[in-house]
């Protein structure tokens, strides 16, 4: 029998820099590297990890902005063998100190913005090899990005990955305890975004916009599907809505994968009409569930396809496909091929369709487990009868007659009030049919009675600042149920979220629980 090769995502790169190496793979501003330049820059990023004394499964710090650099430096370290560790950059110093030490990393890669905040801590990382410092612009104590690039060679990196070994670790979004480390082999990390790319109709036309920090999986997904297939990224630095809708129509974007807060701000932004969006073939809303209302209008102003994913980071996806917006507008579609997912109740006992319970789910890409955490990787898992392990989710769902799954909330989140199960998301629903509420969300908080009470925290439309908490109130109370009704309504400037989209309701819930 002739042995298959199985070609991980170095191998792709390098075979895109041959036989695609005209052709257009990175942009960021007004630099665009080919795929050739492109292939070449990676190379030589993984060779100079190797100049430093890295192995085959060393962790490299990324504490980068958006950036030409950064995407050299993320896929430089894959093809060296190495264990990319890009970080949130809203974290605190001291989160962001604390997961580098977590990590053992063993290298850090910065940009200027970035320089400071690491100066103060590389005493206390002491696991970096000497030299493993490097920021763009160089610095004091630190490795200049380009020169030390410069100086190491093109030629092919003499490391083969083992497909089981750590390529990438993404941290889950935790602003005061350690966040959870998900590790990615080099092999699921590639069966992702194949899945993914087949899922979200990548070609090797693709043109895929990335608003989104480089170092969330949400562009991750966007990255990879678009560089499996043959075609290339525009990264913005960050995101605005002139910039994003300019973007489009100056490079002809054809995909983009956004969070549904910033949908919103695209198509409310004055600008939205004054540019021409027709390239875009295909947009993809994952983070955070999209408002059905906001679901359609998106699909509808851009005129593409909208699909609505949901997902993990550690794995499980499911898509609610364009042609199905429509008939199953709340839903968030079925698994992706390849994926199985069930609905358990607190036993762990399947449940029937149309009954609401924990979603578990298995795939091939589902995480090889969270870093230095066992017992965190145990706790994520459940058997069933046969013994296989399933992915828990933490979040609710139910599954209707034709096999489409509809989120009800995080488990986590949910309200205890009277011994009657309260369901924020279901509230959230509500106020945000107001057309005077732009962002909103639901927490329990402490009540002498019940035990908890609900509590609406919204963000005003600009022009709807004579709207008064009360009758905002009495509004959605009117449509609610009785035991779901809000105790009161407070009016802030923002809400938290992480970069995936997701609201941070712990850090809600700390001022008024603690």
């Amino acid at each position: 029998m002739i042995p298959a090769p199985s070609p991980l995502i170095p191998d792709i790169l390098r075979l895109n820099g041959r036989w695609r190496r005209r052709r257009a793979a990175v942009t960021c501003g007004d630099v665009t590297l080919t795929w050739g330049e492109f292939d070449a820059r990676t190379e030589q990023v993984a060779n100079a990890l190797l100049g430093l004394g890295l192995e085959p499964g060393d962790a490299v710090g990324i504490l980068m902005n958006n950036s030409l650099e950064m995407v050299e430096a993320m896929f430089g370290t894959m093809k060296a063998g190495a264990c990319a560790v890009p970080l949130n950059l809203s974290v605190s110093d001291d989160g962001i100190e604390r997961m580098l030490d977590d990590a053992g990393v063993r290298a850090v890669i910065a940009t200027p913005a970035q320089r400071a905040r690491l100066a103060g801590m590389r005493a206390r990382l002491p696991g970096v090899a000497a030299g493993g410092f490097v920021c763009v612009g160089g610095g004091e104590g630190f490795a200049d990005y380009a020169a030390w690039r410069d100086a190491a060679p093109a030629t092919r990196c003499p490391v083969e990955p083992d497909p089981d070994a750590r390529c990438i670790i993404i941290y889950s979004s935790g602003t005061t305890a350690l966040p959870k480390g998900i590790v990615h082999s080099h092999r699921r990390r590639l069966e992702w975004a194949y899945d993914c790319g087949v899922a979200l109709r990548y070609g090797s036309d693709a043109v895929a916009i990335c608003p989104v920090g480089l170092f969330s999986n949400i562009s991750w997904l966007a990255m990879l599907c678009s560089f499996l297939a043959g075609g290339s990224i525009v990264v913005m630095e960050h995101f605005d809505p002139e910039e994003f809708l300019a973007t489009i129509e100056r490079h002809r974007c054809t995909h983009v994968a956004m969070v549904p807060l910033t949908f919103q701000k695209a198509i409310e932004h004055p600008g939205f009409g004054r540019h021409d969006v027709s390239s875009m073939r295909h947009m993809c809303t994952v983070g955070s569930p999209m408002h059905v209302d906001l679901k359609r209008r998106v699909a509808r102003e851009f005129g593409c396809e909208l699909t609505e994913l949901y997902g993990l980071t550690e794995g499980i996806i499911t898509t609610l496909d364009p042609e199905d917006v429509e008939a199953k507008t709340a839903s968030v579609g079925k698994p992706i091929p390849g994926t199985d997912l069930k609905i358990i109740d607190d036993e762990g006992r399947e449940l029937p369709v149309g009954e609401s319970g924990e979603i578990v789910g298995w795939s091939r890409f589902v995480m090889s487990g969270y870093h230095n955490r066992p017992d965190a990787t145990a706790e994520a898992l459940w058997h069933d009868g046969q013994g296989r392990p399933w992915l828990r989710t933490g979040d609710v769902g139910r599954l209707d007659e034709d096999g489409y799954l509809y989120i009800v909330d995080r488990k986590k989140d949910m309200i205890l009030s009277g011994g009657q199960n309260i369901f924020p998301a279901d509230i959230e629903a509500v106020l945000k049919d107001h057309p005077a509420v732009f962002d909103c969300g639901v927490i329990g908080i402490p009540h002498e009675k019940w035990g908890e009470t609900p509590l609406g925290l919204v963000v005003r439309r600009p022009g709807h600042e004579s709207l008064e908490p009360e009758a905002l109130r009495a509004w959605a109370n009117e449509r609610l149920g009785k035991q779901q009704r809000l105790s009161r309504i407070e009016f802030r400037a923002e809400l938290p979220r992480n970069p995936n989209g997701k609201l941070l309701k712990r850090e809600l819930r700390k001022e008024y629980w603690h």
